[in-house]
């Protein structure tokens, strides 16, 4: 069997940006994680999921590969499966006018991302996985009760791969009342330990904003507070979540352009309604609402009023 490592990479922790809020989280999953259970982050798209899943890998100082749920995905996705097919060709040519011409053709197996972390002790993080088909996801079962991986008969080794002792899994998901969402199978979620990630904290947001953009800590806190106030209003953490803060920011510190710039007003107003163009015509007008409050009330930094 062709054993593939070319899934694996180090995480790379310079630009992660750790918290009082985000140590507290880490250090509980890593606590799960270090006794061999597996830890599922789940909460609403945008608060940052898969960045503290892949932070919390890397703290385990093994090896990651990354895995993305879609509906598509099936078990020979994760597994491995054979494809194409090895040739070998002999020539006897032992007697100059005869020749024995003998070929030898078969199907190469290439193992997936789940069997080659299994088997080299890896962590896999399994990002949305609740997107995938719960059929697809039923390896996992074995994987995480009984420490054995169950590959498919095509496959030319035994069967069965023990899994490595330092093999670990950190899945993130999303609500079930997203689309495209499936339900969680109960056999799966009683292996798991699920942390709740509702969002961040001003503190957080801020020190991600400033981290990621560059953008000075006033002008970034002047930009979380604005989606905050749209988030509130809405209670719509899932459209309007740090991500649009940082987009935002990276569009001012690109430019060069001032919050007390008119075109900051209207930049604000394209992110934020974009982000919410998926909502009812009434909430999208009470968030216009909220932004020319808030942007009315919008002062240059370190200028008193």
């Amino acid at each position: 069997m062709e054993k593939s490592n070319n899934y694996a990479f180090l995480y790379d922790q310079a630009h992660f940006v750790e918290t009082e809020s985000i140590k507290d989280l880490s250090r509980r999953a890593l606590a799960y994680l270090r006794s061999g259970l597996a830890v599922n982050f789940s909460g609403p798209a945008g608060v940052g999921k898969t960045s503290l899943a892949l932070h919390v890998a890397g703290l385990l100082g093994r090896p990651v590969v990354l895995l993305h749920g879609n509906d598509e995905l099936r078990g020979v996705n994760l597994l491995g499966g054979d494809y194409g097919y090895r040739r070998r060709k002999m020539i006897d040519n032992f007697v100059h006018t005869v020749y024995l011409l003998e070929e030898d053709l078969q199907y190469r197996w290439v193992e997936g991302r789940l069997t080659a972390a299994c088997r080299n002790g890896y962590t896999l993080v399994y990002d949305e996985f609740t997107r995938s088909r719960p059929e697809a996801n039923n390896f996992l079962l074995s994987i995480l009760g009984e420490g054995i991986l169950s590959l498919p008969s095509l496959s030319k080794d035994s069967p069965y791969v023990p899994v490595h002792p330092e093999f670990r899994m950190i899945f993130t998901s999303n609500p079930e009342e997203y689309a495209g969402v499936h339900k969680l199978q109960v056999a799966l979620e009683d292996r798991l330990v699920t942390l709740e990630i509702k969002g961040f904290d001003r503190e957080t947001e801020i020190s991600i904003v400033t981290a990621r953009t560059g953008l000075p800590e006033e002008e970034a806190g002047l930009i979380v507070d604005l989606v905050r106030a749209v988030r509130q209003r809405l209670h719509s953490p899932e459209k309007v979540s740090v991500r649009s803060s940082l987009r935002i920011a990276q569009v001012l510190k690109t430019n060069q352009i001032a919050v007390d710039d008119p075109l900051f007003q209207s930049i604000c107003m394209d992110i934020l309604l974009s982000d919410l163009r998926n909502l009812p015509g009434e909430k999208r007008e009470e968030a216009r609402q909220v932004l020319n409050e808030f942007l009315q009330t919008i002062q240059a930094p370190g200028v008193e009023g």
